[in-house]
C-alpha cells in the first residue's frame, strides 16, 4: 500500500481535521464523535434541514456537499463504512431548525439500517424526519428490481435540487417530494480500470489485469455486468450511453443534465475525450444539454474509472439545478 498517511486508523479523523481547517467558511465539526460535518454558518431558522451520510473515500461525496443551497449536515464513517446511528442522529439534530429534516442518501444496507435507528433516536426529541434513497445505478439491478439498485453519483443532483427547494422555504413534505422527483430523474453507470486501497485493509479492493476493465462496477468495487479487455474511449462511452438511454428515453425538446465523473484517478483530459461522445449521443437523441458537469464529483479513493449520470429535467428541476449554491467543491452563482 502506497498512501500519504500516518496511522490507517487516523485516516478519516485527520482528513476531516484538514478539510475543516482548509475551508472554515464552509465546514465545521459537530458533536463528540469528530465525524459529523455541518455548515459553518447555520441555515436560516425554520428551514427544512437536509442531511446525508455514508462512508469516507468518495470526496466530494458526502461531506463536501454541506453548504448553502445544498446539505445542512453529514455523518461520515470510516472508508467505505457506514457512520453509526448516533453520529447520524447528531447530524439530524444539528440540521433541525424546527421544520423537520430530510435524510437523503444512497441505498446501502448499513446506511439504511443506521439512519432508521437515528430516526428513532430523534423521534423522542420531537424532530420529524423523512427519507429519500438514491438508487440510480442501472448496472446493479434490472429495472423491475429498481428498489435494489445502489445509489451513486445521482445523489449530487438530488442534493442540489432538494437543497434549493429547502432554501426557498418549502415544507418537509414538499422538499421530500422534490428530492424523490430528482432521484427518480437520474440514472448512472460506471466503468472501472483499476482498484483502490482501503487504508485499514492495506490491500486493493479487487484484482484486475492491466489490460482489462469492468463495465458497471460499483463505487466500492461491487461486481459489474462484464469484465474484459480495455476498450477505446469511444467504445466505453458508447456502451455506457446505450445503457443509460435504454432507461432514459429522450426525444426532441427534452432537456437533460449530464455528469461525466472521475472515480478518482482518471484525469480531466480523459473525461473530456469521453464527453465528445456523450454530447453527440444526447444531441442525436434530440435533447438539449443543460449545465453539464465534468470532473471529480463522486470518487472511489484512487480508482481509475468513470461514471456517467443522466438527469432528465423539467422546468422545476432545471430551475432548482441553476439556483445558487456554495461549498468548497461546487458553486453555482
Amino acid at each position: 500500500m502506497k498512501k500519504i498517511l500516518n496511522k490507517p486508523e487516523d485516516y478519516v479523523d485527520e482528513m476531516l481535521a484538514g478539510m475543516t481547517a482548509a475551508h472554515p467558511e464552509h465546514y465545521k465539526l459537530y458533536g463528540d464523535s469528530g465525524k459529523v460535518v455541518v455548515r459553518a454558518k447555520a441555515g436560516k431558522g425554520g428551514k427544512v434541514g437536509i442531511v446525508t451520510g455514508g462512508g469516507s473515500g468518495h470526496l466530494p461525496v458526502f461531506t463536501g456537499y454541506v453548504g448553502e443551497g445544498l446539505l445542512d449536515g453529514c455523518a461520515i464513517g470510516d472508508v467505505f463504512s457506514s457512520p453509526s446511528a448516533e453520529q447520524m442522529a447528531d447530524a439530524i439534530r444539528a440540521a433541525d431548525s424546527g421544520a423537520g429534516v430530510l435524510r437523503l442518501y444512497g441505498n446501502y444496507g448499513g446506511d439504511v439500517m443506521n439512519f432508521d435507528m437515528a430516526g428513532e433516536l430523534v423521534e423522542f426529541e420531537d424532530i420529524t424526519c423523512s427519507t429519500v434513497l438514491l438508487a440510480d445505478d442501472v448496472a446493479s439491478a434490472p429495472p423491475d428490481e429498481a428498489q435494489k439498485r445502489r445509489g451513486v453519483a445521482g445523489m449530487i443532483y438530488a442534493f442540489k435540487m432538494a437543497g434549493a427547494a429547502a432554501e426557498e422555504g418549502r415544507d418537509l413534505d414538499a422538499v421530500t417530494a422534490l428530492a424523490q422527483k430528482a432521484a427518480d430523474a437520474c440514472r448512472s453507470i460506471g466503468a472501472a480500470l483499476s482498484p483502490c486501497t482501503v487504508p485499514q485493509a492495506g490491500k486493493p479492493t479487487f484484482e484486475i489485469a492491466e489490460d482489462e476493465m469492468e463495465m458497471g462496477m460499483g463505487i466500492h468495487g461491487e461486481p459489474g455486468v462484464w469484465r474484459g479487455k480495455l476498450q477505446t474511449a469511444d467504445q466505453i462511452a458508447g456502451e455506457m450511453m446505450d445503457r443509460l438511454l435504454a432507461e432514459v428515453p429522450l426525444t426532441g425538446g427534452d432537456r437533460v443534465s449530464v455528469l461525466v465523473n472521475s472515480l478518482g484517478a482518471t484525469p480531466p483530459e480523459e473525461l473530456y475525450i469521453l464527453y465528445r461522445i456523450v454530447k453527440t449521443r444526447l444531441e442525436d437523441a434530440g435533447a438539449t444539454i443543460v449545465m453539464p458537469l465534468i470532473g471529480r464529483y463522486a470518487t472511489s479513493m484512487e480508482m481509475a474509472g468513470v461514471s456517467f449520470t443522466l438527469c432528465k429535467l423539467d422546468a422545476e428541476l432545471e430551475t432548482l439545478l441553476k439556483a445558487p449554491c456554495d461549498c468548497a467543491f461546487w458553486s453555482v452563482g
